[in-house]
């Protein structure tokens, strides 16, 4: 399984794009090719689908983007084609927030999205997307995480409270920033 590819965008087509890493072409399924420029270095989220007459790589500008493809693709219904149809018109956070705020009008502005399949992906989904924003975690930023996994913390709610933390600051004072979050 690749997680991603980075390399030199040197072919720029309808729904794929050829991406040249070290002298070979990567032929990648996107949702929006025409977000690349050639010759541009770009590094792309991947996912491998293997089917019976198929081999097929899809490329996301970010990992976000593909773990929501995959999701997508769970719901019964909904194959990589559709996914990546809805990827190409619409912002990773407004399906996200379409998916958890249960708007299945949104969602069936989306090619090949009626009102079933709309209301599948909000009870399949609903509940399981994140939207909190991705953190670098650095080694204070780390400590502080495991500081509140001691104390008892779940995932999620250590995920938000480190995205409103400024990592310059010593460990000991972001873990009272931290805890100073998490009681809001």
């Amino acid at each position: 399984m690749y997680s991603y590819l980075k390399g030199v965008i040197t072919e720029v087509k309808a729904n794929y794009i050829t991406l040249e890493v070290h002298d070979v072409g990567y032929h990648l399924l996107t949702p929006n090719p025409y977000y690349f420029e050639l010759h541009q270095e770009a590094t792309l989220y991947i996912y491998q689908k293997v089917a019976e007459d198929e081999i097929s790589l899809f490329g996301f500008q970010s990992a976000e983007a593909r773990d929501l493809f995959l999701k997508l693709i769970s719901v019964n219904g909904i194959g990589p084609k559709s996914a990546n149809a809805i990827l190409a018109a619409g912002s990773v956070e407004d399906i996200s927030t379409a998916i958890e705020s249960g708007n299945a009008k949104f969602l069936q502005k989306f090619p090949g999205i009626g009102p079933k399949a709309s209301q599948q992906i909000i009870l399949d989904l609903q509940g399981k997307i994140d939207l909190t924003p991705g953190v670098v975690l650095t080694d204070n930023l780390q400590d502080v995480q495991a500081a509140l996994e001691a104390f008892g913390y779940n995932s999620k709610e250590i995920k938000k409270a480190l995205a409103k933390l400024d990592p310059k600051k010593p460990t000991n004072e972001l873990i009272k920033d931290a805890l100073k979050q998490m009681l809001k």
